[in-house]
């Protein structure tokens, strides 16, 4: 589990394609990685992934086709940089939201807007996932914990405030880019909830 709280920007440094589609990423980071076993998880992007070698200053994760396929994973390139959050360890301050690194799609950003000192973010989600989203709830973008602003059928706006902008990726977001959603822990159970009603 994490919280959305990046605590690096990492940079990839090297992506190895293997014949059956798989890859492995190697990412350069700030983190002190002697604390961090082989085996361990850290979330790339909002996706959990699992540390698999690992250097002073970089380490490595195997990527499934499946994942490539289904996060911006698949279209990173050298020199990417790459927001980095470790697991969230029983009684660490929870400042996001409960994230799991299973990212629920990849959505669009549509529109971005001077809003003060922030930025204005407006999201678009595929549309299956548009209900799981609710103005004053919590959502994950590209690993980033944000408090959605207001939802207008398939899209959300965001602000991104100057600290955020400077600590993550978002602040170099452009309209076009693709971004890594993951929905609220919560609404992903209470839809279930709805689907199946108690008898």
């Amino acid at each position: 589990m994490f919280t959305g709280i990046i605590t690096d920007v990492g940079r990839v440094i090297d992506i190895r394609r293997e014949a059956k589609g798989d890859a492995r990423l190697k990412i350069a980071t700030k983190f002190q990685l002697a604390e961090t076993p082989l085996g361990a998880s850290i979330a790339c992007a909002g996706c959990c992934l699992t540390v698999v070698e690992k250097g002073g200053d970089w380490f490595a994760v195997d990527v499934s086709n499946e994942t490539l396929s289904k996060t911006t994973l698949g279209g990173w390139a050298a020199g990417d940089k790459v927001n980095l959050e470790r697991p969230l360890k029983m009684g660490d301050e929870l400042g996001g939201h409960l994230v799991t690194g299973h990212v629920d799609g990849v959505a669009k950003v549509i529109a971005i807007t001077p809003d003060g000192d922030s930025r204005r973010i407006t999201i678009e989600v595929p549309a299956h996932l548009a209900r799981f989203i609710a103005a004053k709830g919590s959502v994950a973008v590209d690993g980033v914990s944000l408090t959605v602003n207001d939802v207008i059928g398939a899209s959300f706006g965001v602000n991104i405030i100057p600290h955020t902008q400077t600590v993550t990726t978002l602040g170099g977001l452009k309209s076009g880019d693709p971004a890594n959603v993951e929905i609220d822990l919560l609404a992903r159970y209470v839809a279930r909830l709805n689907e199946n009603p108690t008898p």
